[in-house]
């Protein structure tokens, strides 16, 4: 599996509930935009480890701001691991970093809570989803997460059926710790990871993912870490890096060992 870290830089676009989910703004609401990725950066590897890659991403993020006076805000899908090595890199360098879980990841949780509480119903399982949305981008997650275990109790699902809302309730009341989403929208964040699910299409499926590719780790590797130096604008700088290196080895390196040829 390949890990895939992304820093840019975003002006803070302040927003509401409304800006996000259509059916909370009234009619003929002009959704206001949201912030607006810049100077992206993208690294990627199948070979380290997903600690590595967090740290690598850290790395870029303080070469960009080495003194910390910026805001920093780590978007993830929800992972545990991944919330755990940002939190340890970020006492590492002493810095502060806001975690994020992104939005489009809670909607999917509500959508499958939907389906085990309106099996039979799309309008109603779309409306209801719509209205606890709304609650968890007004910052009522637990709660949420609460009226789902009520429901799905009072309609008396039996285990396997009532499985979907179990874990969507889990997963808020565990994630509720990184749903501010009132802060985030007030401040003016990202709320979602669209930069890094456009890149594990475009860096990582477009080439990887083709018909009949077979990869080995090495070669897999190699193409990601090119495919990254690519999309980072870095290939004309990298390239003259290569060639000089290549002359270097072969014109320029002296050998302190000379070769005695012998005879038997």
């Amino acid at each position: 599996m390949a890990e895939i870290g992304a820093v840019y830089d975003a002006t803070p676009a302040p927003r509401t509930a409304a800006d996000i989910l259509a059916c909370t703004a009234p009619e003929g609401y002009e959704p206001a935009p949201g912030p607006v990725a810049r100077n992206k950066w993208l690294c990627a590897s199948v070979v380290t480890t997903p600690a590595a890659v967090i740290a690598r991403t850290f790395e870029e993020a303080d070469r960009r701001d080495p003194e910390h006076t910026r805001t920093w805000v780590a978007l993830v899908d929800g992972a545990i691991h991944q919330i755990e090595r940002i939190k340890l890199e970020a006492r590492k360098r002493e810095i502060k970093v806001t975690i994020i879980v992104d939005f489009i990841h809670v909607l999917e949780y509500l959508w499958n809570a939907a389906g085990a509480l309106h099996p039979n119903d799309d309008q109603a399982a779309a409306q209801w989803v719509d209205r606890q949305a709304t609650r968890v981008l007004e910052g009522h997650a637990r709660k949420v997460a609460g009226t789902i275990r009520r429901q799905a109790t009072n309609a008396r699902l039996d285990t396997a059926r009532r499985k979907p809302a179990d874990v969507a309730a889990n997963y808020l009341t565990n994630k509720a710790p990184y749903l501010d989403y009132p802060t985030a929208l007030t401040h003016g964040w990202p709320i979602a990871t669209g930069i890094v699910e456009g890149a594990c299409r475009h860096l990582i499926k477009d080439r990887m993912d083709i018909t009949g590719a077979r990869w080995g780790l090495a070669g897999a590797e190699a193409i990601l870490k090119l495919r990254a130096i690519k999309a980072n604008d870095d290939f004309d700088e990298y390239w003259r890096y290569h060639l000089a290196q290549e002359r270097h080895h072969v014109h320029e390196a002296r050998y302190h060992d000379q070769y005695i040829p012998q005879a038997a």
